[in-house]
């Protein structure tokens, strides 16, 4: 291990718990084009699925492990719970990564014993050694993480991470499972463990935290002063329930206010050496990618990131970042790679300058896809003056990161008026190639297609969110249309875009339709770590 005490390593975990958010299931070419975006973020490690739970996910970790998980890349991890077939099935997965971890779990606390695993704390004090020395005999890197440690009774965990380590672990994970403590108790518990656990300088702390209360980024950078040094977090703060620590947030936080965090690390206050090595420029390209693969909307006053992040409207503020933007900004926004570029081409411009820049906003497409995408492209640029940058995460989402067509629209038809009656004509081809049509009439334009979609594709659903937000500025601008649908008990999204809002809408209903269609027979496990 190499010494690590004197910078904080970023544990990416958006393609496992990230991936557990209700409807943000990915398939394993979205994985493979997020974990690739990981990699030129600067991630340390990927957390790229938990390969036990079904094959979906195993095939994506092991494609993973094969394409990003080289010799100068990140360390490729698959989670598993502390059963011989998890931690097996892990290291099979992760075998063509040239840095594996396995990262195996088991709870801690009185109310998780009793309830979910109904075992005694003897019971855990055994297995623990005996899964984490196996999975040690199976990689070289091993982490260990005591569920829900932030209700385990303290002197309980200490004899738990210590008889990880003994057994093997070489970093031990102390998770908010449930997003509980406030931040000076996890400051206290990071120090009480670096206090308390004899062989704690043979492993690195990280820490694993959820949103629930919204103190995931406060209780990690008070538990980087206690000690911590590894941080587990996700693109966009997703992940179960409220969500996760989120990277943005934490990597900014650490990088604006370096001075303060550098004695904290061994440094002098004056240091000007990143505290991570995540390329900061690359962060909103990467949130833009997540955003649109999931279906899960970044709010606009989301720091870092949102909409709003960077936008004055008051007056006062307006004059001063005039004058000098560090009057109301402490973050240039170039640092985190947003800019205004304007994509200088037209219907005339060939594929090799529309390669190019997909190319540099991190998108590399085979060329199947990139002609695919470049038709779509020449459609745009006819009813747009200005093509962004924007316009083509869009485009990209809309043609290539699709799930499989079992359904794809061919015809869109409404009529409706303030004196009308909103009346939509569909017409879907199935996976045979057969053209099936239907009509129906709604409360507005939009429910009028979803109910003539419903009548061709006959699947009991529940629509629990629809949202629509520009692209761009302008009349012109394409618009992008996000659904939510629910089907005994999971949650599908579906996502599109167009510069007619009703087509987006149709497409991103048949999206999240598909999504269902694909996925509603191979559902991954959730777990709660």
């Amino acid at each position: 291990m190499d010494n690590q005490g004197d910078r904080i390593i970023i544990f990416d975990t958006t393609l496992r718990d990230g991936e557990q958010s209700p409807g943000a299931t990915l398939n394993v070419d979205e994985k493979l084009t997020i974990a690739k975006a990981l990699a030129r973020l600067g991630v340390d490690i990927i957390e790229a699925g938990f390969p036990y739970s079904s094959p979906g996910d195993f095939q994506a970790v092991a494609k993973i492990a094969e394409t990003v998980g080289l010799e100068n890349g990140p360390v490729i991890c698959g989670l598993a719970r502390a059963t011989f077939n998890d931690i097996k099935t892990a290291a099979e997965a992760l075998r063509p990564a040239y840095k594996k971890r396995i990262h195996t779990f088991l709870a801690t606390s009185d109310i998780h014993l009793e309830y979910k695993l109904k075992k005694s704390r003897a019971d855990v004090l055994k297995i623990v050694p005996e899964m984490v020395a196996y999975a040690k005999s199976l990689v070289d890197d091993v982490e260990f993480s005591p569920e829900d440690a932030g209700r385990s009774d303290p002197e309980f965990l200490y004899q738990v991470l210590e008889s990880a380590i003994k057994a093997g672990a070489t970093t031990v994970n102390i998770p908010d499972t449930v997003g509980y403590v406030t931040p000076g108790e996890y400051g206290l518990l990071i120090k009480g463990i670096k206090e308390n656990v004899p062989n704690i300088d043979q492993a690195i702390i990280s820490v694993h935290g959820h949103n629930d209360l919204g103190l995931a980024v406060a209780n990690f950078l008070e538990a980087v002063k206690n000690g911590a040094r590894q941080l587990e977090c996700t693109i966009n703060g997703i992940g179960e329930r409220a969500g996760n620590a989120a990277l943005e947030e934490l990597v900014m936080a650490l990088h604006v206010r370096r001075q303060y965090f550098n004695p904290f690390l061994g440094r002098s206050a004056e240091s000007a050496e990143p505290l991570t090595r995540i390329d900061t420029k690359q962060i909103y390209k990467v949130s833009r990618l997540v955003s649109n693969l999931t279906g899960m909307i970044v709010q606009p006053n989301k720091a870092i990131v949102g909409a709003n992040a960077f936008a004055h409207e008051s007056g006062i503020h307006q004059d001063g970042v005039l004058k000098n933007p560090l009057t109301y900004e402490i973050i240039n926004a170039e640092s985190i790679g947003l800019t205004n570029n304007q994509l200088v081409l037209g219907k005339l411009s060939g594929r090799n300058a529309f390669r190019n820049r997909l190319k540099e906003i991190g998108y590399e497409l085979s060329d199947q896809d990139l002609n695919k995408a470049f038709v779509r492209f020449k459609e745009v640029a006819d009813k747009k003056k200005e093509i962004t940058d924007r316009d083509l995460e869009a485009i990209i989402s809309d043609e290539i990161q699709q799930p499989p067509e079992l359904f794809k629209l061919e015809l869109v038809q409404v009529s409706c008026g303030d004196h009308a009656s909103p009346t939509a004509t569909v017409t879907l081809r199935d996976a045979q190639g057969k053209d099936l049509s239907d009509a129906a009439i709604g409360t507005g334009p939009v429910d009028a297609v979803y109910k003539a979609i419903n009548r061709v594709i006959d699947i009991p659903n529940e629509l629990i969110e629809f949202s629509v937000q520009s692209v761009t500025e302008g009349i012109d601008a394409m618009g992008e249309v996000t659904i939510r649908l629910r089907h005994k008990g999971f949650i599908y999204s579906g996502h599109a875009a167009n510069t007619d809002i009703i087509v987006a809408a149709a497409k991103a209903y048949i999206n999240a339709l598909n999504r269902l269609c694909a996925v509603a027979n191979n559902q991954p496990s959730s777990l709660v770590n």
